[in-house]
């Protein structure tokens, strides 16, 4: 879609289908293996471009201060990197839950980076785009690549993957996770021996955070045993939202029926290309 005729801009969710700590670098990262697949959960963005310098977000989110604001932090990066002396006004509309691993701040900004490079018609190669993404977020590269990504590293280093694109029912049990309090748990696996994507195809996973994080909420571990009912569970990243699989909507639209009060759920298709990649 040319971009003057788009009004609208999503920024899907992801979930970690697995998510292993297999070692610490010396600057106190944490080495990983995942795997990143969108579902079809989207935040929305407005974006019009303005003649002046200005980098506005009318509708700031609640509890986050605009000069902080991921969007705002990506278009000022942007404009940083390639000298571009335009400005943006910046609505975003938010439905992916904020503090839940489901990536919606490194989406939004993926998606600001995505929308600009457009707008301003900067054309930057995505991988270009995806440096400049980095230095914002370790989850935001994979979101402007736009597929679905085996990852290692801190998660920057990714292959794409195809996968199904089963049904999903996320659930958000209202816990907002600190991650860096996850990370930095003395009870933390940071350990677990390095697999193969053959390896992970055959099922030989798990979420190493899902100890910790269980022990720290129990509103989450009440929610994982809840899902449990209807399938493997799984944390996404460092939660707090978890989800689980179904080959059928019917039955994720069963189960979702069940949510108990008050806890949020979506039922959601797993994705493997980000919307705006074929655009």
């Amino acid at each position: 879609m040319p971009p003057e005729t788009r009004r609208i801009w999503p920024a899907p969710a992801k979930i970690n289908l697995f998510l292993h700590i297999v070692g610490r670098r010396a600057d106190g990262y944490h080495l990983l293996q995942t795997v990143f697949q969108f579902v079809d959960l989207c935040d929305e963005l407005r974006l019009r471009p303005r003649d002046d310098d200005q980098i506005r977000l009318p509708r700031p989110l609640p509890g986050v201060p605009p000069q902080q604001d991921l969007c705002v932090r990506a278009a000022q990066a942007l404009r940083a990197h390639t000298g571009c002396r335009l400005g943006v006004d910046i609505e975003l509309s938010k439905r992916i839950p904020m503090g839940g691993g489901l990536g919606g701040g490194s989406s939004d900004a993926a998606t600001t980076l995505l929308a600009l490079n457009r707008l301003w018609q900067l054309d930057l190669p995505r991988d270009e785009l995806a440096a400049i993404g980095l230095a914002l977020g370790a989850d935001v590269p994979v979101f402007v690549g736009g597929r679905a990504a085996w990852a290692e590293g801190v998660g920057d280093r990714l292959t794409p993957i195809e996968l199904d694109e089963p049904w999903y029912l996320i659930v958000d049990p209202g816990v907002a996770v600190a991650t860096a309090g996850v990370f930095g748990h003395p009870k933390l696996t940071r350990h677990t021996p390095p697999i193969t994507i053959s390896q992970f195809r055959s099922g030989s996973t798990g979420n190493d955070c899902l100890a910790v994080v269980s022990a720290l909420y129990p509103q989450i571990d009440a929610a994982y045993r809840w899902l449990a009912r209807f399938g493997q569970a799984h944390l996404s990243g460092t939660g707090g939202c978890l989800f689980v699989r179904f080959d059928a909507r019917q039955a994720a639209d069963v189960a979702q029926a069940q949510l108990p009060a008050p806890w949020r759920g979506w039922v959601v298709r797993g994705l493997n290309h980000h919307p705006l990649l074929a655009d």
